[in-house]
């Protein structure tokens, strides 16, 4: 159980990503969790107002099974599986948070300044939560597809829009940290 609840060495994950692309590649399935969106969208029926949803949701049936996986294995792993021991911050970043007014994780995995329940009593912070979503949103649309889509199965398939995109995630996260997150905190 403890080499489970512990860090995995990045070859071990890389090699499994790696046997799961291999194996969509095999049935010719290709990843992606954000047009999981538009199939939940497409299976309402709005595809008969608007032309974006007018699709063939029912082929992308088994990419549900990813999402519904996804929630159920980071439900195991936080309630069950989960060793904070293990989660270390490099101190200036402690300390870059504490100046934001961001807690330390102190064996958690997720600030509470951001992500606990106490964010919904606040209009400041629910107005970042909804102009952050809806910037998601747009983004992966607009790309085509969500970092991990690009990151996993596009680069995977050696695409070049993938790896445009990744580039610009990579770029935009950047900014984020460094010079807007800042601003808002």
């Amino acid at each position: 159980m403890e080499y489970i609840t512990h860090t995995w060495h990045w070859s071990i994950a890389g090699f499994l990503i790696g046997l799961i692309m291999l194996t969509l590649i095999y049935f010719g399935k290709s990843f992606g969790i954000s047009s999981n969106l538009r199939s939940l969208c497409a299976m309402t029926g709005i595809g008969k107002k608007v032309p974006f949803f007018n699709w063939d949701w029912k082929s992308q049936r088994w990419n549900f099974a990813v999402v519904i996986g996804a929630m159920i294995g980071g439900y195991v792993a936080v309630h069950y599986l989960n060793d904070a021991s293990n989660v270390t911050l490099n101190p200036n970043t402690i300390e870059q948070l504490t100046v934001m007014g961001i807690d330390a994780p102190n064996g958690k995995i997720l600030p509470d300044a951001l992500f606990g329940s106490q964010v919904f009593s606040s209009v400041k912070m629910i107005l970042i939560l909804i102009i952050g979503g809806i910037l998601i949103g747009f983004g992966s649309r607009y790309a085509g597809g969500c970092t991990s889509g690009h990151a996993i199965s596009g680069m995977s398939n050696l695409q070049l829009p993938s790896l445009k995109a990744v580039i610009g995630f990579f770029i935009g996260g950047l900014i984020m940290a460094h010079f807007i997150l800042p601003l808002i905190f």
